[in-house]
């Protein structure tokens, strides 16, 4: 199993987290504010992330909320239909679009990692209220 698709794998279980999340939460943004602060102090006190690395965390999480509340409306209003995505296998890409390709996902490996970790949490926490 290559790192693509390894990044793959962890960006839609991402996406499939935070849909499921969002479905379930329900909430204003600010009731997410809330949990996501409670989420980035509990980080913070386990000493899993600093203080600067959590206020960053809820910021983004709120940003990402928003946009997904505007994206969602955009395109409920417009019924569009689904867009089709396209995995293209290993071999089936030019060795130069390949590198390029690689040396993005390999910078936003890490990222990926924690989102998904942050959202499982926050999945957790929904689930037990």
């Amino acid at each position: 199993m290559g790192i693509e698709n390894l990044v793959k794998k962890a960006f839609y279980m991402g996406v499939g987290i935070a849909s499921y999340a969002t479905e379930k939460a329900g909430t204003t943004l600010s009731e997410l504010r809330i949990q996501a602060e409670k989420l980035a102090d509990e980080m913070v006190e386990r000493g899993e992330i600093t203080a600067e690395e959590a206020r960053k965390l809820v910021d983004d999480m709120i940003k990402q909320a928003q946009q997904q509340t505007v994206e969602s409306s955009t395109e409920t209003e417009s019924n569009q239909v689904p867009r089709r995505i396209e995995i293209i296998e290993e071999g089936e890409e030019s060795s130069s679009t390949s590198r390029e390709k690689s040396a993005q996902t390999q910078e936003n490996v890490d990222d990926l990692r924690k989102q998904v970790e942050l959202l499982k949490q926050e999945l957790r926490n929904l689930k037990q209220n």
